[in-house]
């Protein structure tokens, strides 16, 4: 397949924060369950500009927990790296951003996001993620703990654009990060209350955009390098931050770095090259966990890579019995027999 062009307007610049310097590109947002070590260094490698660990409990670090330190072991891939915290206490954020800061779990990483988007009633119902958009006072003195207990080390903000319609407060969260002292903003265009459907508002992101004069990184919906761009052009912001689009799809960095220079966009792999980094992630994720554990969790990442091809819904269905890495092999020689004997189905283009 050939490359193809996409026509800039201008294109994109360095994004700085702090002592950061973020090449044109996306960033791989944090997804709990996903942003693990294999995911991030295999985006990084991709093109990832950054990464950042799956959400971590404050709390947790507080008290010694075992199985967070895991969420943050291994690093962004090369990639500048950031481990995310949640919690809604300002207090107990702001000691686990200093045994950060001070090493105590020495963890390579080059700065601290704090989590205010993520929709999940466990989450929210303390008053955690999403739920501080209800109360930017309690945002901001988190924002500001953190900020001071971190010192040095740059802190950032993941939000969403508010709590529901009536409730879009994420200006004026955004405005209070920033005086607390945050250093870069990703903003999810969607509320709380509509989770992940139906689609962003990207002028919602724009005014939070307008509001302050930190970086702002876009996020949602983007699935496509001409999506990446569009997003920057009706928004306004520094880049663009990937999620579910990046799942089955590290190509996808590749392809929005390209864009955003201005160079043709890469074409997409071919079957045996999707395949071969399939294995690649999935036997990352085995030596990481052992099979047991990974092979639970590669289902999902497995059953995204079937996207868009055919059968691709008997494919999903195949990932999710999975329980050895050699199921994987099963599934693989699945997908090229539909392939090359089932007729295409409307079930097999997008799996959500």
């Amino acid at each position: 397949m050939k490359q193809t062009q996409i026509s800039l307007d201008k294109t994109a610049g360095a994004v700085r924060f702090g002592n950061i310097t973020l090449a044109p590109g996306a960033s791989l947002a944090p997804m709990a369950g996903a942003t693990d070590t294999s995911m991030r260094r295999l985006c990084a490698r991709f093109g990832a500009n950054m990464t950042v660990s799956e959400m971590v409990s404050a709390k947790a670090l507080t008290l010694g927990d075992k199985k967070s330190p895991l969420l943050m072991a291994g690093g962004g891939g090369g990639a500048p790296f950031g481990i995310q915290l949640f919690g809604h206490e300002p207090d107990v954020m702001a000691e686990a951003a200093a045994r950060l800061a001070g090493g105590e779990y020495r963890v390579p990483f080059d700065f601290i996001d704090i989590n205010m988007g993520c929709p999940a009633p466990k989450i929210t119902g303390p008053g955690a993620g999403s739920a501080l958009l209800r109360d930017p006072k309690r945002a901001e003195d988190i924002a500001r703990a953190v900020c001071r207990a971190a010192g040095v080390v740059p802190v950032t903000v993941k939000l969403r654009i508010g709590w529901d319609e009536d409730t879009l407060t994420g200006a004026e969260v955004a405005k209070r990060c920033e005086a607390a002292g945050v250093a870069l903003l990703t903003v999810h265009g969607r509320t709380r209350r509509e989770q992940y459907e139906p689609g962003i508002h990207p002028d919602e992101i724009a005014k939070i955009k307008a509001a302050v004069s930190v970086p702002v990184l876009a996020n949602g919906d983007v699935t496509g390098a001409e999506g990446a761009l569009e997003l920057l052009r009706r928004t306004g912001c520094d880049g663009v931050a990937v999620g579910r689009g990046a799942m089955g799809n590290p190509w996808l960095f590749a392809q929005i770095a390209a864009a955003m220079r201005g160079e043709p966009i890469p074409a997409p792999p071919t079957l045996a090259e999707r395949f071969s980094v399939l294995r690649e992630h999935i036997r990352a994720m085995c030596d990481d966990k052992g099979e047991r554990v990974a092979m639970c969790e590669a289902r999902t990442h497995a059953a995204w890579y079937m996207r868009g091809l055919r059968g691709a819904a008997s494919l999903r269905r195949a990932c999710c019995a999975m329980t050895t890495f050699l199921d994987l092999e099963d599934v693989i020689a699945l997908a090229y027999e539909y392939q090359a004997h089932q007729p295409s189905d409307s079930s097999s283009s997008v799996i959500e």
